[in-house]
């Protein structure tokens, strides 16, 4: 591609000098001093944070009577969602009351007896106890009967809602839930040895939108079509690994994001997991094989291209850290570096022609 890139800049360059053509069309990058951050990609999603969620069910069997929601649906605090069909409940709530006044009758006339030394004290213990159980009955069947109406427990957004009008209800089964969107955390999934370096207190670069560039420099921002969102902070690193993905989750919070976020929104971040202060730094695209390392070709002032063994630390889908073979400050070849070969005189494309 580079080889073919000829033109008028580079015809002048040939008949200036007089010698072999000059490979024409690259571009050029000065390898910098930064700082320069090692990061960890990981795409993730939005999610209610603990304590901040309600998933309710039916107390027990019984159909749906009727539905005030829909699903991303705001609600307040108290507000009704689902109404179940109350028969059942207000049936067992009266046979909790008619059971509760006979156990009471049942205790009273047990007590004056043994009062009276007619009767065991055991059998007196055997009635309060029959009266504490029909009380605590009848209280879970009034419970049961305020619960015919599920009411969301938080100010939130509905999130999920299986509940179909005449359809069945189980205690086993939540039929609608709601989270606070105002309470989100950040669920990131890295491979368990990545998981091994991330640390809670660690700094996370998020982003949305299409996936970002793992360029954690701050004189670099995301690529194009990537919507940033803010830096975040690890809270905790999770002990154990999904037994599907294989991955561990990393959670990870937001105090002040450039817009709200919404539940299961798609969030990409890049995890900070180790900062060199004054790194040597060169765009990846100037790194060229060599055998089982790196070179990277250096332009002197007559721009002759020297190929330079490097050895590359750290890297980002941007940039690579150069831990030896480069000071900073050197004209290194990027775009076209493939095919420039050693002592190669080269003509970098102009920034008109860029």
């Amino acid at each position: 591609m580079v080889s073919g890139c000829h033109g008028d800049v580079g015809a002048d360059a040939d008949e200036s000098s007089g010698e072999s053509a000059a490979v024409v069309g690259v571009r050029t990058a000065v390898a910098a001093k930064r700082p320069f951050r090692e990061t960890i990609d990981a795409l993730g999603t939005a999610a209610a944070r603990p304590g901040h969620i309600a998933a309710l069910s039916a107390p027990a069997p019984t159909r749906v009577a009727r539905i005030f929601v829909t699903v991303g649906e705001r609600v307040a605090a108290g507000a009704p969602l689902v109404q179940l069909d109350r028969a059942p409940f207000d049936a067992q709530a009266r046979s909790a009351e008619v059971a509760l006044t006979t156990a009471e009758h049942a205790y009273e006339r047990a007590r004056r007896l043994v009062d009276a030394g007619i009767l065991a004290r055991k059998d007196l213990d055997q009635a309060e106890s029959d009266r504490a159980r029909a009380h605590s009955d009848a209280v879970a069947a009034r419970r049961a009967q305020e619960l015919a109406t599920l009411r969301s427990p938080i100010k939130g957004v509905v999130t999920q809602l299986t509940a179909v009008l005449g359809g069945p209800a189980d205690a086993s089964q939540p039929i609608v839930e709601v989270a606070d969107p105002a309470a989100l955390d950040i669920l990131l999934t890295v491979s368990p040895a990545a998981a091994a370096r991330v640390h809670p207190g660690a700094a996370v670069i998020l982003s949305a939108g299409r996936r970002a560039s793992k360029v954690a420099d701050s004189a670099s921002g995301p690529g194009d079509g990537t919507e940033a969102l803010g830096t975040g902070t690890v809270r905790d690193v999770s002990a154990t690994v999904d037994s599907a993905s294989r991955s561990v989750t990393v959670r990870a919070r937001i105090a002040h994001p450039a817009r709200a976020l919404r539940i299961g929104e798609t969030i990409f971040g890049s995890i900070v997991v180790a900062t060199q202060p004054n790194a040597v730094t060169v765009p990846v695209e100037a790194l060229v094989p060599d055998g089982e390392g790196m070179k990277v070709f250096v332009l002197d002032s007559a721009h002759i291209a020297h190929a330079t063994p490097v050895s590359v630390g750290a890297r980002t889908d941007a940039l690579a850290e150069i831990t030896r073979g480069l000071s900073g400050g050197e004209t290194v070849v990027t775009y076209g570096a493939y095919g420039v070969t050693d002592s190669a005189r080269v003509v970098p494309l102009t920034d008109r022609q860029r």
